[in-house]
């Protein structure tokens, strides 16, 4: 086996940061914009990483574009390491500023679009930084590799699909036209327009411009971070609360089944047996919850009963955590309910985080036929999603996934629970990382925040948010002794 071309990792990681140093010059006029001084923590962190990304790529400036794929492995976590690295930097320097743990922890949930934050008041940040936490959100949605595979005609070619499949989520991926790097525009363009458009519609409610901007950057990106302590309830706004469980929704499904649907194939969405699944889940969940909170006489109206219920399944099952109600204080089994939302979390090829249902599809009906094998053990039956057949391998890797999502998910609750947290929210924080989810379990629901774990458990969180943002094996397989073997 070739060794590692550690040379063109360096590259890329040099041609990432000045990009990222280019998207911190949008936070810093906003912040020059509103004049409440965070304009110089931007101004800085912008140079200091565009200084260390210039020097990366002037080193390495000639090493060949060939990208393998352990480099493809390295190259994908060591961008998103690099990204939070110096995104953090605006954090450790604007005026009241956090520690670097705090920093990093808020940085990484911002761009794996976990929305679990350790700030308790956010209504007393500056603009400038409220828009950098939401952008952090709109980068880290479509993915920091496929918006540089779209941006890059050096990556158009086998090792840009290698990168590709490193970090885009699920089981399979599809592409829309012969060039990875075609593919990438046609995804991140559909991105975008769904974002301005659900911010015009955000605008048109009691949204300012500045709120409207940032919370489509975060539903879009199926993130929880919000410009107001009181999150949806700030706006008392049931349009507003309807507009935003739409385009959540949307955010939860394959950007390629959206693509093609936006292009006129309606047909190839509406067939799709995942969304299907994704809907089913979304409707018996709401439904579910709808009919526990009039058992428990928590209900007001139909209407708000409903509304509530739709837009807080929608948003835990899309890992956007944007929650205006506190499922905890309903009660366990509606905090079951939600736990159980998070493990899967919606489609492959979206936003959002969670082992995906296209998994869960395949084990439904693999669960299924080893049952009918039970009484006719020779019986061959293949799993078959939207009429075709899966093969054995993917159904063994999906099975080896699901193990090692739990194994994560229990060494995760562990660890805190040795550091003082209760068993809840072990549990329930570590699952809500994991899955890019924002809110767990007690102190870490809806109504409280991170603010309170200690700095060890910060740091495991934000690992746990990085494993669980590119599928656990991209960033796990570094810690195997046979990848750097012959390097």
């Amino acid at each position: 086996m070739p060794k590692i071309n550690f040379h063109v990792i360096l590259k890329f990681i040099g041609i990432l940061l000045c990009m990222e140093s280019i998207f911190m010059l949008v936070p810093f006029v906003v912040a020059l914009i509103y004049g409440e001084g965070d304009a110089p923590a931007f101004i800085k962190s912008a140079s200091i990483t565009a200084i260390v990304g210039g020097i990366l790529f002037y080193i390495f400036r000639n090493s060949r574009n060939d990208v393998g794929k352990r480099e493809s492995y390295l190259l994908v976590t060591s961008i998103w390491l690099f990204f939070s690295a110096f995104g953090m930097l605006p954090f450790c320097l604007m005026p009241n500023h956090l520690s670097i743990t705090d920093a990093i922890f808020e940085t990484v949930s911002g761009l794996t679009t976990t929305g679990a934050s350790i700030i308790e008041n956010v209504d007393v940040l500056p603009h400038g930084i409220l828009f950098w936490r939401s952008f952090m959100h709109f980068i880290g949605g479509m993915g920091i590799i496929l918006l540089t595979i779209a941006i890059l005609p050096m990556l158009n070619h086998q090792g840009g699909l290698l990168l590709f499949n490193s970090e885009v989520t699920g089981i399979t991926t599809e592409k829309l036209k012969p060039k990875i790097g075609e593919t990438a525009k046609k995804l991140w363009s559909v991105y975008i327009i769904l974002t301005i458009i659900l911010c015009l519609l955000l605008w048109l409610g009691p949204m300012n411009l500045f709120d409207a901007i940032c919370q489509a950057f975060c539903i879009m990106a199926t993130g929880g971070f919000s410009t107001k302590q009181a999150g949806i309830n700030f706006w008392n706004s049931s349009y507003t609360e309807y507009v935003m469980t739409i385009f959540t929704f949307i955010a939860g499904i394959n950007f390629a089944l959206v693509y093609r649907a936006v292009t006129g194939d309606f047909k190839k969405l509406l067939h799709n047996e995942e969304t299907k699944w994704y809907t089913a889940i979304v409707l018996g969940a709401t439904l579910l919850v709808i009919t526990g909170l009039y058992i428990t006489d928590q209900n007001g109206s139909f209407e708000d009963t409903f509304r509530r219920s739709l837009f807080l399944v929608v948003t835990i099952v899309t890992s956007t955590g944007y929650t205006g109600d506190d499922y905890v204080a309903w009660g366990p089994f509606f905090t079951t309910i939600f736990l159980l939302l998070m493990f899967f979390g919606a489609c492959a090829g979206s936003t959002c985080g969670g082992a995906k249902i296209d998994r869960l599809v395949v084990l439904a009906k693999n669960t299924k036929n080893e049952l009918y094998r039970v009484i006719h053990p020779n019986a061959i039956l293949p799993v078959r999603v939207n009429g075709k057949a899966v093969s054995h391998e993917i159904v063994s890797k999906i099975l080896a996934f699901i193990l090692v999502y739990v194994m994560v998910l229990i060494a995760g609750s562990i660890i805190l629970s040795a550091l003082g947290l209760s068993m809840e929210e072990a549990f329930g924080s570590t699952l809500s990382c994991l899955s890019n989810i924002g809110p767990g379990a007690g102190s870490t629901g809806p109504a409280g925040n991170y603010a309170f774990i200690p700095d060890l458990g910060k740091w495991t969180l934000s690992i746990i948010m990085l494993i669980g943002r590119l599928e656990l094996f991209t960033v796990l397989i570094l810690f195997t002794s046979y990848f750097w073997k012959n390097s």
